[in-house]
C-alpha cells in the first residue's frame, strides 16, 4: 500500500493532476499507519501483524 500511494502520488506530480496527487498522500498515509500498528502489535483487520 505503501509502494502504491508512492507510485500514484509521483504519477499525479508528473502528470500534473492534483487529485492523483490528493489520492496518492492519502494511500500513503494509510498505509503507514496500518503498518505503524501492525509493528506495535495491535491487531489491524483481523490480523496480528500488517506486512
Amino acid at each position: 500500500m505503501i509502494v502504491l500511494g508512492l507510485v500514484i502520488l509521483v504519477a499525479g506530480y508528473l502528470l500534473g493532476i492534483p487529485l492523483l496527487t490528493t489520492v496518492g498522500v492519502i494511500v500513503l498515509v494509510v498505509g503507514l499507519a496500518l503498518v505503524l500498528f501492525g509493528s506495535m502489535g495491535r491487531p489491524v483487520g483481523g490480523r496480528r501483524h500488517y506486512y
